[in-house]
């Protein structure tokens, strides 16, 4: 190609021989050396912060910087210990952070690798699958309705192909793709119809073309920096993220009333200072935020060990609020392991499961012939022969019966096609013969029926046998021929598909999932509706709804998209809550049924996998994509993939998502009722006439280690017993609601007293080390409560103390570390601590199983008081 030319201006040929490549693609060796030479096929992102920068930005933080402060100032005024004490926590600190951060960074990083799309290519010869990223120039492409264009392309084959390019180009409207040169150097994108670029989508057809631009050099790598976006926090992050804002101006106003109290009474100005400064570092739950990200990444990446890769952190969250579930059932609620059970072409249906014909059945060689022509099964060199499950099953059957594709295709090569269309709900292929052109059309029964030459009677048998064989759980496909005496116009819908003759029905069995009936009763006991949205005929999902207890035999809630669409909005609004089946739905009318859903206060998850789709996805509050199945397009407009395309899987999700969300919750009590034990036994003490009970040494050691280890090891807790039996959360309730709030003020007072009861003991006995007493009963005090919050409805020992290892290994250590505090001389000095007798440790210890015993209580009373209302 020389320079200044486009890609549009050359020939096919040019533009082969420009690549140094042919119709057969690239080698293995050729695709290596031009991936060194050019780069991944990826548009740059923005420059991640290094890892110096990551940690540096740990100690961004205000009160983190006034706590430096303090340092330098304790340093200044001799006070060494305290300075490398201040310094050496705030280091542990900054730390704990960037390893928190990196994780989280690297968790999202594995999720997005995960969801890389992939493209099919000529690879020595063969189709074969690569991830985008590969393609290099040279590469021939094969492109189908749905995909993704991977890369700028130019068109050498077109059957019927429509791009999407309104990302690009701003033209709402597909745009008919072909292949002859177009001679305008300066056309405008959408004009360069011989193209298909990066970025854009099929909807229509297929096509093969070669690669002539990757990565920044496309023309969407042109315009990269536009679609640089940053991350987005999640609806709870803002939550949180503003309540933490909130509460720090309180802390702050608290902690500077406990400074001006301290001062009045004569305490130190500057221990007064230190200590108002780290009461206020641990109590502002800056850090929440930032473990929630941390919380929701790795449980996504573990919903992808259970086949559910989330591709939105947002769903996480939203999973848990979900009421209803629409989804497909072919290899969503089913199998997908079609077998053609039966055949109609005469007066009885006719069995061929065994994959026999029977030989008084007459002849169906016409039926046949068009099973094995009509289809896009591709047949490999080795292996298995790939296509839709449909296909293949009558692909196999044929091939069973003696009808073999490849022969035939050598006798009847095909000249032309229609793709299958959503909306049509058929396909058509052409073909030569020695008579003429061969029409073959083949979709649903009752959309063919109008498209044939048949009288009423004609149709009403035709349409009687197709009924029957839906209403014992057949999915019927019809067949329809005509001949054409010389080529048509064009090889459109309304040329060919009309004037037809019906040749058989085919009766196929698409067994439901072992495993979808108990995910449906699931769902029902979580206060989920399922609700089946089908291309099929309404017989038949009306029976595999039956089967897997969708519909009750009360009920009789199912509508065709016939029906549908003659519905108004106000009558769809009316009767939605009470549908669950939708058969021979067009994708369009997944987003009526969404939007109804919604403006009655539903909350939506939508599975899909055609490019007509995505409209329904995206306006789900949670779209979910096949992985196997799913078009390119409906993928990216989903938040999860089922990567097994399993019903069950997408109910396990929602199940992985509320026990994310509980232990989100979990930690959040913990924290925020640890941080108001501590403000309120410093904020109370004064009033009780009690000395400052704590350090703020203590104070930083108990929000480095006792709030740290413990309250990240409960991301690992188990999901409570009844989380599939609680109704579905509403998505803008309060974090606080169901008690949290009040949990976090009486058990924090609890705290407080149990401290300070701690302190006027001690002193009024004349212990001197009153206040190592104090810290080592508020450690103890909040392992006990983390013990006790493993459940909110669960007592610890009907759990299991060691159901969570992650925790209790935590608590141990966290232990530990505290009697090293205790025990080791060099740590006293540092912590300004001392020896407990064997006396003092076990009154410690005593007072702060006080919290555990009433948290396990305060459990035990609303187990008690619902088990009565029940009564």
């Amino acid at each position: 190609m020389s320079t200044g030319t486009k890609p549009h201006q050359v020939s096919i040929g040019d533009t082969y021989r420009s690549f140094e490549s042919d119709s057969l693609g690239l080698s293995s060796i050729q695709a290596s050396g031009r991936l060194r030479q050019y780069g991944p096929n990826q548009l740059q992102a923005a420059p991640k912060k290094s890892a110096l920068q990551v940690f540096l930005k740990q100690f961004a933080d205000f009160m983190v910087l006034v706590l430096l402060v303090a340092a330098l100032v304790s340093g200044l005024v001799g006070d060494l210990t305290d300075t490398l004490v201040i310094l050496l926590i705030v280091g542990l600190n900054a730390v704990l952070g960037f390893v928190q951060e990196r994780r989280a960074e690297a968790a999202m990083d594995a999720l997005k690798k995960m969801s890389a799309s992939i493209a099919t290519v000529l690879r020595d010869g063969a189709v074969c699958t690569v991830p985008s990223e590969a393609l290099v120039p040279g590469d021939i492409v094969l492109l189908e309705a749905g995909n993704l264009v991977p890369a700028d392309i130019r068109l050498v084959e077109t059957f019927s192909f429509r791009t999407e390019e309104a990302a690009l180009t701003g033209e709402s409207l597909p745009v008919e793709k072909m292949t002859g040169v177009l001679a305008d150097a300066d056309l405008p994108l959408g004009e360069c119809t011989n193209m298909a670029f990066k970025g854009t989508f099929a909807t229509y057809g297929r096509a093969k073309g070669m690669v002539v631009a990757t990565g920044m050099q496309t023309e969407l790598g042109r315009i990269a920096s536009l679609l640089q976006q940053p991350d987005s926090a999640t609806p709870l992050q803002k939550r949180l993220t503003g309540f933490g804002k909130s509460l720090s101006y309180v802390v702050l106003l608290v902690c500077a009333v406990i400074f001006a109290m301290g001062f009045f009474r004569g305490e130190g100005l500057l221990e007064m200072f230190l200590t108002a400064v780290s009461l206020a570092v641990a109590a502002i739950p800056e850090a929440l935020p930032a473990v929630i990200t941390i919380a929701l990444a790795i449980g996504a990446k573990r919903m992808v060990k259970r086949n559910a890769l989330i591709r939105n952190l947002p769903a996480v969250e939203t999973l848990g609020s979900v009421t209803y579930i629409c989804t497909d059932k072919t290899g969503t609620l089913t199998q997908n392991q079609m077998s053609v059970q039966e055949l109609f072409w005469g007066t009885q249906p006719v069995s061929v499961g065994s994959g026999t014909l029977p030989t008084a059945a007459g002849d169906a060689s016409a039926l046949l012939q068009a099973m094995a022509l009509s289809n896009d099964v591709a047949l490999a060199e080795s292996g298995p022969p790939i296509g839709d499950s449909t296909e293949l099953a009558l692909f196999r059957l044929a091939h069973q019966l003696g009808f073999v594709r490849s022969e035939l295709l050598s006798q009847m090569p095909r000249v032309g096609e229609i793709p299958f269309d959503a909306e049509r709900k058929c396909m058509t292929t052409v073909h030569r013969t020695t008579e003429g052109l061969l029409v073959l059309t083949k979709g649903a029964t009752d959309l063919l029926l109008q498209k044939t030459r048949l009288s009423e009677v004609e149709k009403a048998r035709w349409e009687a046998a197709a009924n029957d064989m839906a209403s014992r759980g057949f999915r019927v496909i019809g067949f329809a021929v005509k001949m054409l005496n010389s080529p048509p116009s064009s090889y459109s819908p309304s040329e060919l598909e009309n004037d037809l003759a019906m040749l058989g029905l085919a009766g196929m069995m698409d067994p439901p999932r072992p495993e979808a009936l108990q995910a449906v009763q699931e769902c029902r006991a979580a206060g989920i509706v399922p609700v089946m949205i089908t291309g099929d005929h309404a017989l038949t999902a009306k029976a595999i709804a039956r089967q897997l207890g969708i519909l009750d035999d009360s009920e009789d809630a199912v509508v065709s998209g016939p029906t549908l669409a003659k519905m108004s909005e106000e009558e769809l609004n009316q009767t939605v809550e009470h549908l669950r089946v939708y058969a021979r739905v067009s994708p369009e009318q997944k987003l009526r049924i969404v939007r109804a859903l919604q403006q009655k206060g539903q909350f939506v998850a939508m599975t899909g996998d055609g490019v007509n789709d995505a409209p329904a996805l995206k306006r789900a509050d949670v779209g979910v994509a096949m992985g196997i199945t799913g078009t390119d397009v409906s993928k990216e407009a989903a938040d999860i993939l089922l990567l097994d395309d399993n019903f069950a899987t997408m109910v396990g999700a929602v199940r992985q998502g509320r026990k994310i969300y509980d232990n989100i919750r979990k930690f959040i009590r913990f924290v925020l009722t640890g941080n108001t034990g501590e403000i309120l036994t410093i904020f109370l003490a004064p009033f009780f006439g009690l000395p400052i009970p704590l350090l703020p040494i203590h104070i930083l050691w108990v929000n480095l280690v006792t709030d740290g280890l413990p309250g990240l090891a409960l991301a690992s807790e188990k999901a409570e017993e009844d989380i599939m039996q609680r109704p579905p959360r509403h998505p803008k309730q309060s974090v606080f609601a169901e008690g949290l709030g009040h949990h976090v003020l009486w058990v924090g007072l609890l705290i407080a007293l149990c401290c300070l009861g701690t302190q006027a003991y001690a002193l009024r006995n004349g212990i001197a080390h009153w206040q190592t007493m104090v810290f080592t009963v508020l450690c103890f005090s909040q392992m006990g409560h983390v013990l006790a919050i493993r459940s909110e409805k669960a007592l610890l020992f009907r759990q299991g103390i060691f159901s969570n290892l992650p925790l209790i290994g935590s608590i141990g250590l966290t232990f530990l570390l505290h009697i090293a505090l205790l025990y080791v001389p060099l740590l006293n000095d540092i912590f300004k601590t001392q020896a407990l007798s064997l006396g003092e440790l076990s009154f410690a210890l005593g007072i702060s199983l006080v919290v555990f015993h009433a948290v396990e209580l305060e459990k035990w009373l609303k187990a008690r008081r619902n088990y009565s209302k029940k009564l």
